[in-house]
């Protein structure tokens, strides 16, 4: 019995504590989450800051004394304070009434510092970096700056350059960020190799990429870098290269660069699949839009049945296509094409399938990547603004703006989820590249007003502060000419799309009988009319000044020698140019149109297009002259053999000058002979002359014509840029309106042909394209001047 009393005694005992434990437990509970749930504080205490007031912090904080708050409260807090980019650790803690905010600012960056870098300048390396001077320190990005460092100089072709990066301690939470840089070696490209190309040449394909094989001017050049993304756009160019000529079927297998470390080089490969060569079928264009008539469009279609399979004709079409169906109302129509191919027959029929396409607009356009690039610039390229239809076709067209702007290295535009299921938000990711130089150079030219060498110093900045605009300051001269010039052009006048500048120059000429000088300017407009045609407007104002060299007095009599006999009885300089010289200085005001077609595919490596242009100049706004000036020039390039190489060229030009009414023409007013004309002939060599001296006085009408084949040299390496030419020229200048004083007559005024045949060598030089060419006259006058060799900068268009 008292055993069951005590273990009753005992159950009691812990029932009883039970009893009151729990409910204990409970209390305790409940107060936790209502604490979790909802708390309030006296005060807030700062902890730790050093350079940011504690009164920010607490604005940031977000949580006021006396007001309730919960732990996601705090959580928002200790977010919104890391988002300032001042901490790199941030602590919240209730400790009884007060709540404790401890934080750990980041250090400040006094400045950053580069050490050992020669080939890459400081302010270069500044704006690759993300850590600038009075912004916060951290450990990461450091790291970051550090790869981009490499990755620049990776650009440059020295992969080997390493980068150490490291601070200096100042006191004050202050550090110095330094950047050592070993710059390494320049790597080189020993060898580009083709592999399964058999419809084109390797020496075609390298013509199509921009990665080259090092040579001795590859210093000059600089495009023997190799470059895993300039790989990859390579990989792009020649899809489209075989795309555009009938290989539908063709894909790059591989394409890689293989590191010699021995010798510091690579040897790129690049593995490719051309398949069969297709042309087009059947083309048709279909539309599930009543109102649109297919009829109509057929003639927009540039595929044509039975010609090459050319994917930019594909694309061409449905930018056609495209455009007309939105200028009828339908701005969100989608054109679609469908190819249908014959394996058999190599066909392929090509399908335009036109339909009413999602209505999509575009929220915002977001521009990233342009440190200097003014946002504005870029954005004006774009056909379409924040809130109108979304259309691809326009968006492609932006992104080849963009890159023909010469401002960037890359170009991307992607698309991401707007807010709204039907918008999109366009995003340009953009890496932009040096836009300024500063260029000295030396050149020799054979023909021309003023053979032999020259020099010219020029500085030039295509995207001036970031707006876009051109400025060139340039000066140069030879021995017998002095040039200076200052030219500028905004390109989106007014905020349109129309280029709008002006050139303001002064050159002097020394010739063999007479000595010019013109001081001139000249203001222009242009305008694109179409993506191949544009037009450009322009005012000119010239003073000209001229006098007679040693050969003649002021009266037009001879000199007389040291011995005091003259030379000649009598001045041997035409009389023509003597009243020349007498009625100078005097002024030429004019204004002048011209319309430029441009189709060619490469402006520095033409294979294919037509580059055309017409000029129309009125002189008598004011000042001595009073003409009508028409000019015209085109050239047809058309490749003969892709496998060769083989380009033909095809010119015609002329022109013709009359003065108002029946008045005479000043005869530097007349155009002269050079070797954009015919070859062959000394500069001013053909066309009337004055029989007393022999002295051409030039012609009021030209007209020439000009065919030539050009080929590779196949035993001199592609990278050297050098081609050969064989070439045949045509021309005739005749006509003169020179008013005929005392004895002067001029003969050789009807129409009589020249004619030449010869050969050339063409080579991209870093300084430009430079041409030499050896021609014979086989057709000629007697009173013609020869001139077989002619060298000095290539002028194609």
């Amino acid at each position: 019995m008292k055993a069951a009393s005590s273990f009753l005694s005992a159950a009691s005992a812990v029932a009883l504590s039970a009893s009151l434990a729990v409910p204990g437990a409970l209390a305790i509970q409940l107060a936790g989450v209502s604490a979790a749930s909802a708390a309030t504080v006296s005060s807030i205490d700062v902890r730790g800051n050093q350079r940011v007031e504690a009164s920010t912090i607490r604005e940031h904080v977000g949580i006021s004394p006396g007001r309730s708050f919960s732990s996601a409260d705090v959580d928002e807090a200790v977010k919104r304070l890391f988002a300032t980019g001042l901490f790199s650790d941030v602590r919240i803690n209730q400790v009884g009434s007060t709540l404790v905010v401890q934080v750990s600012e980041l250090q400040v960056v006094n400045q950053v510092l580069f050490q050992g870098n020669k080939k890459i300048k400081d302010a270069a390396l500044s704006s690759a970096v993300q850590l600038k001077p009075r912004g916060a320190f951290s450990t990461a990005t450091m790291e970051a700056d550090a790869e981009a460092i490499r990755e620049a100089y990776r650009r440059i072709g020295r992969n080997d350059a390493t980068v150490n990066a490291r601070t200096m301690d100042l006191g004050e939470n202050r550090v110095n960020v330094v950047f050592e840089v070993n710059e390494g070696e320049r790597t080189k490209i020993a060898d580009v190799n083709f592999v399964g190309n058999n419809a084109f040449g390797d020496r075609r394909l390298s013509d199509v990429i921009t990665t080259k094989k090092s040579t001795i001017l590859s210093l000059l050049t600089r495009d023997d870098i190799y470059d895993e993304q300039r790989l990859r756009a390579d990989e792009e160019a020649l899809r489209r290269f075989y795309y555009n000529r009938g290989y539908a079927d063709f894909r790059v297998v591989s394409a890689f660069g293989e590191l010699d470390e021995a010798s510091n080089s690579y040897t790129v490969t690049i593995t490719v699949e051309e398949g069969d060569k297709y042309t087009f079928g059947d083309v048709s264009i279909e539309t599930s839009i009543p109102e649109v008539n297919t009829t109509e469009l057929q003639s927009l279609v540039e595929t044509k049945t039975g010609a090459a399979y050319s994917a930019k004709d594909v694309e061409d079409s449905i930018i056609a296509l495209t455009e007309e169906v939105a200028g009828k109302g339908y701005a969100f129509a989608q054109v679609t094409p469908r190819g249908d191919r014959n394996f058999e027959s190599h066909t392929i029929s090509v399908v335009y399938t036109i339909d009413q396409g999602a209505k999509t607009y575009v929220q915002r356009i977001e521009i990233r990547g342009n440190a200097r690039t003014r946002d504005y610039v870029i954005r004006r390229e774009f056909d379409v603004s924040e809130g109108d239809a979304f259309n691809q076709v326009l968006i492609q067209r932006a992104k080849k703006r963009l890159e023909n702007l010469g401002f960037f290295d890359r170009v991307e535009i992607a698309t991401a989820p707007g807010s709204e299921p039907d918008q999109v938000v366009l995003v340009v990711d953009v890496v932009e590249k040096s836009t300024g130089e500063f260029s000295i150079g030396a050149g020799y030219t054979s023909g021309g007003q003023t053979p032999g060498p020259s020099v010219e110093a020029s500085i030039t900045e295509r995207n001036f502060l970031g707006r876009g605009q051109f400025i060139r300051v340039s000066a140069g001269g030879g021995k017998d000419s002095r040039d200076f010039m200052v030219s500028f052009t905004e390109p989106y006048f007014l905020g349109r799309r129309i280029s709008a500048g002006f050139d303001i120059y002064r050159q002097t000429r020394t010739l063999d009988k007479y000595e010019s000088e013109l001081n001139g300017a000249t203001v222009r407009f242009g305008l694109p009319i179409t993506e191949s045609v544009s037009t450009q407007l322009a005012y000119n104002y010239t003073q000209e000044k001229y006098s007679l060299r040693e050969h003649c007095d002021a009266d037009g009599n001879g000199l007389v020698d040291e011995s005091g006999t003259p030379p000649t009885p009598v001045c041997d300089v035409s009389q023509a140019i003597q009243e020349g010289v007498r009625e100078s200085p005097w002024v030429k005001s004019s204004v002048s149109g011209t319309v430029l077609y441009n189709t060619i595919d490469d402006m520095k490596n033409p294979h294919a297009g037509i580059y055309a242009t017409f000029t129309t100049e009125v002189a008598g706004l004011g000042g001595d002259a009073e003409f009508v000036k028409l000019t015209g020039r085109s050239s047809y390039y058309h490749t003969l053999s892709d496998e060769l190489d083989v380009v033909g060229l095809v010119s015609i030009g002329g022109g013709h000058i009359a003065g108002f009414g029946d008045n005479n023409l000043r005869i530097f007013d007349h155009f002269k002979n050079n070797e954009r004309i015919i070859r062959g002939f000394e500069y001013d060599g053909i066309g009337p002359f004055d029989p007393a001296t022999g002295d051409h006085l030039g012609g009021t009408t030209y007209f020439n014509a000009s065919v030539e084949a050009q080929f590779p040299f196949p035993v001199v390496p592609e990278s050297f840029g050098l081609k050969g030419a064989v070439f045949a020229d045509a021309a005739t200048l005749y006509g003169n309106k020179i008013e005929r004083t005392g004895t002067l007559t001029v003969a050789g005024t009807d129409m009589e042909w020249r004619a030449s045949v010869g050969a050339g060598l063409i080579w991209q030089s870093p300084f430009g394209p430079l041409r030499v060419d050896y021609a014979v006259p086989v057709v000629k006058e007697d009173s013609d001047v020869e001139q077989n060799f002619n060298f000095g900068i290539s002028t194609r268009f």
